[in-house]
Order: C-alpha cells, then sequence, then structure tokens
C-alpha cells in the first residue's frame, strides 16, 4: 500500500487543479457578462440621454402626439436588476417606434436637417446597443455551456451557478415603422 502512495497524492493534487480550474472558468466567465452588461448600460445610457432631443425635434411638429412624447420622456432607467431593465427598454423602444411613426406623418420634418442629424445618432446609438447585446449574449452562451456541461455542472449545482438570461431587445431601428393615419 505504500508504493501507492505518490499514485494517491498526485491524483488527489491532479483532481484538485482540475476542479479549481473549472472554478475558476465560472467566475472569468460571469465576471466576462458583468464586464458586457456594462457596454449594454453605456449604450442604453447615450440613448437615453438623445431621447429627449428626439422628442423635442419631433415634439415641435406634432403637438397633438404629446402623450406618446411625454411618456418617453418620463420613463427612468435607474434599476439594476436586468429582467426589469430589459422590460424598461423594451418599453422605451416601443415608445421609439411610435415617434418614428409620427415623424413621418410630417414631410416638412423629415426634411429638418436637425430630424435627420438625430436620426443618423439613433441609429448609431441602437446600432452600439446591438453589438453590446450581441457580446453579452456571447459571454451568457459561453457561461450557460459552462453550467450545463459534464463534469463542470457537478461544481456548478456545488457553488450554486445558476445558467444567466439572455438580454433580448427589440430596437426601434429594426421594426418597420408602422404607417399613421392623420
Amino acid at each position: 500500500m505504500g508504493e501507492f502512495w505518490p499514485v494517491f497524492i498526485f491524483l488527489g493534487i491532479f483532481v484538485t487543479l482540475i476542479l479549481v480550474g473549472m472554478y475558476n472558468k465560472f467566475i472569468k466567465y460571469r465576471n466576462t457578462i458583468e464586464e458586457q452588461w456594462s457596454g449594454i448600460e453605456v449604450a442604453l445610457r447615450r440613448r437615453f440621454n438623445l431621447l429627449p432631443n428626439v422628442v423635442k425635434v419631433v415634439g415641435g411638429y406634432a403637438q397633438h402626439e404629446a402623450g406618446t412624447l411625454s411618456k418617453v420622456t418620463a420613463q427612468r432607467i435607474d434599476d439594476t436588476d436586468k429582467d426589469h431593465r430589459a422590460q424598461e427598454e423594451r418599453e422605451i423602444s416601443r415608445s421609439l417606434n411610435q415617434i418614428m411613426a409620427v415623424a413621418e406623418a410630417y414631410p416638412e420634418l423629415r426634411a429638418s436637417e436637425n430630424y435627420l442629424n438625430l436620426q443618423d445618432a439613433l441609429n448609431q446609438v441602437e446600432l452600439e446597443i446591438l453589438q453590446a447585446r450581441r457580446g453579452y449574449n456571447s459571454a451568457v452562451r459561453k457561461y450557460n455551456t459552462h453550467v450545463q456541461s459534464f463534469p463542470s455542472n457537478i461544481m456548478a449545482k456545488i457553488f450554486d451557478f445558476r445558467n444567466a438570461e439572455y438580454f433580448e431587445l427589440e430596437l426601434a431601428t429594426q421594426r418597420e415603422i408602422p404607417a399613421l393615419e392623420i
């Protein structure tokens, strides 16, 4: 039995290193998800800061659609819960779609340089949100795969690593602008 001690010690060290490696990989993926979420936050904040300018320009032309416009400006986003935040952002995207539909009803607004510049800025921000969301969802996919794969799924259960949720957001520039009858 004494001759097998070096083998048992080697196997114990080997298994310990594998377990430590798996745990560290969970931590790495979880930190990557947080980093990617930060990128989404920055892009969403830029969009939120751009909204008052869009609302002001469109609002000057569309006084009777003030309800939609005031709803967009009244929405505050200070929530840290990702699921709740995603729901709020979906509502903002729907409101932006309504604003763009209102703008389409005013030919002189569509020709306005201010409106065109704001629309370009909004398209750029929406593209940044899309890219940040793709990065985040890619990190979530890697993490979830690690959580669900054998043998790391055993480690995930032991240390309570759970699947992360994907960030789904319908961007205002991804939809067709609905026809508005006036």
